[in-house]
């Protein structure tokens, strides 16, 4: 059998470029980049954006704009918040990709998983019957049907269509 290959070459740039200094959750409530940063929704207190790196297509990161390291550490309007508009990330994400079931979590702290430890997140993935294979455990390699800028488009387009 021949030697197979999935070429990536986007993420060239994660592996050879530079890492961010800041805080990637630090974005600000009134910035006017979201396109750019792949944010989908602002609230009051908190934001959605798109997990640059996901596990699935949708795969979004909701976090408090307040740099806290944990759930702990919020106070209850940004609790809220963060809930609500996680709800809200469910109901998005349903209507644009109609996915059979969501892994939702929080990694806190570094031996938790977390890949950005200070600033506390709630994963949100969308998961379809058989959307792993052997790629991720044989070839360390997700396979992705669609781009992120697609992922924003799709993923704005029905926080708009499904706003409160």
């Amino acid at each position: 059998m021949p030697e197979q290959r999935l070429w990536a070459p986007w993420r060239l740039e994660y592996i050879k470029g530079p890492k961010p200094d800041e805080c990637i959750f630090c974005i600000g409530p009134d910035q006017s980049d979201d396109r750019e940063r792949y944010v989908v929704r602002r609230g009051e207190r908190c934001f959605a954006i798109l997990n640059a790196y996901p596990y699935n297509n949708g795969h979004l990161m909701v976090a408090p704009f307040r740099h806290v390291p944990s759930i702990e550490k919020l106070g209850e309007d940004e609790l809220l918040e963060l809930m609500t508009l996680t709800q809200d990330s469910l109901a998005a994400l349903r209507s644009a990709y109609a996915p059979e079931g969501f892994n939702l979590g929080v990694n806190q702290g570094k031996i938790a998983g977390a890949g950005v430890e200070h600033h506390v997140h709630l994963h949100v993935v969308p998961r379809w019957d058989a959307d792993t294979n052997f790629m991720p455990v044989i070839g360390d390699t997700r396979v992705l049907p669609q781009s992120l800028d697609d992922s924003y488009e799709d993923v704005t387009r029905a926080f708009s269509a499904a706003a409160r």
